[in-house]
């Protein structure tokens, strides 16, 4: 048992935490917002496990459902699932496992925290079988992906806000700006394949909707900027942010599969742009 637990780190992709940190951080997004800049630790931490623990559910999902496809996509013939060094049931019983535990952590919180938690369990399962016939998969993935800022602002507020949703939705553009360019690296393996990626669908005009869902995204911040009166720290954050998906620009316009892969991986540094230009408004108006 203990020899496979470094296959099971794979599996989860613990190896890859490029994953759980696009959780992250629109989750501590919510959190701040929501708190006013004052989530309590324990509300942190509940949080960034459970956002750690369910990408690692999703991903052991994730694999169990794409373990045919898997195997013909270069990039992903060596997954443990995939080379029979893991058995499929071994990865379903460590995403129920995952998700238990991540169930049992938001027991502290109230039932509407709770009644989301399963909204977002049955997202992210389902996820991995919508690119069977959803055109861009990458939206649903948006949802799931961004799930914890409706539960932070349940958790917090026993209810959730416009503001949340919007929050959501600019999620959902991020998560297609960020995985399209992901897909753009498996483009050849899924044509092949017959899998619906956005790649696939934008076809030629693929780096044009990606900017646009980024510039979807930053029109979205820009709103809940003004309306909530954020200052100045928090218009640089945006900026960076910015100016993160313009070099993504020049990464993926040649559509070069290391390329791009480059510029999905960098978006870790967009999302805690914005993240850091939030947190620093909160802790510069409590001064």
């Amino acid at each position: 048992m203990f020899a496979r637990f470094p296959l099971y780190l794979r599996l989860v992709r613990m190896d890859k935490p490029i994953g759980s940190l696009l959780l992250l951080w629109p989750t501590l997004n919510a959190l701040w917002i929501a708190t006013g800049g004052h989530p309590s630790l324990s509300l942190l931490a509940i949080f960034v496990v459970g956002t750690v623990l369910m990408r690692s559910a999703g991903c052991a999902i994730n694999d169990y459902a794409d373990r045919d496809f898997d195997l013909h996509v270069k990039r992903t013939a060596n997954r443990p699932l995939t080379s029979g060094k893991i058995k499929a049931w071994e990865a379903v019983a460590l995403a129920v496992g995952l998700s238990l535990v991540a169930f049992l952590l938001i027991q502290p919180l109230n039932a509407l925290t709770k009644e989301l938690s399963v909204v977002a369990l049955f997202v992210a399962g389902s996820y991995p079988f919508m690119k069977r016939f959803f055109a861009i998969p990458q939206a649903y993935l948006g949802i799931a992906f961004g799930f914890g800022i409706p539960m932070a602002f349940a958790a917090t507020q026993n209810h959730v806000p416009m503001l949340a949703w919007l929050m959501l939705v600019a999620n959902v553009f991020w998560a297609v700006a960020y995985d399209t360019e992901y897909a753009m690296v498996d483009r050849d393996d899924d044509i092949k394949l017959g899998i619906r990626t956005s790649a696939l669908t934008f076809g030629r005009f693929d780096v044009l909707a990606v900017m646009l869902c980024y510039a979807a995204t930053f029109a979205i911040y820009v709103g809940i900027g003004v309306s909530l009166d954020f200052g100045a720290v928090y218009w640089i954050g945006l900026i960076v942010a910015i100016g993160c998906a313009g070099y993504h620009y020049t990464l993926i316009r040649g559509r070069e599969r290391m390329a791009c892969f480059a510029a999905f991986r960098h978006n870790n540094w967009l999302g805690g742009a914005l993240f850091a230009g939030i947190a620093a408004h909160y802790a510069l108006a409590g001064l």
